[in-house]
C-alpha cells in the first residue's frame, strides 16, 4: 500500500483543497500538523527545500505543494502514480 504524507498547518486553505482532492480519490493519508511545531516545521522544509505548505509526499516521494498535485490531477498523472 502507498504511503502519502501531507505536512499541513491548520488555517492554511491550500492544505483543506489538498486534502479534499485525495479524499475525492479515496486516498488514506498521514497529516502532520506543523502548524504549533517548529522542528516538524523545520523538518518539512529541509524534506522539500520549501517553506510552505501543504508539502506532499508520496512513498518519501516529494509531489510538491497543491498546485503540483492539481496539475499532477488535471494531466492524469497523479491517478497513475497512485496505481503504483
Amino acid at each position: 500500500m502507498l504511503k502519502v504524507i501531507v505536512y499541513t498547518k491548520d488555517y492554511c486553505s491550500f492544505c483543506k483543497r489538498a486534502k479534499a482532492l485525495l479524499h475525492s480519490k479515496n486516498v488514506e493519508f498521514e497529516e502532520i500538523d506543523v502548524t504549533h511545531d517548529e522542528r516538524l516545521e523545520r523538518e518539512v522544509r529541509r524534506l522539500s527545500g520549501r517553506r510552505t505548505v501543504p508539502q506532499i509526499f508520496l512513498d518519501g516521494q516529494w509531489l510538491g505543494g497543491f498546485e503540483e498535485l492539481r496539475e499532477l490531477d488535471a494531466e492524469g498523472e497523479l491517478d497513475r502514480l497512485l496505481r503504483r
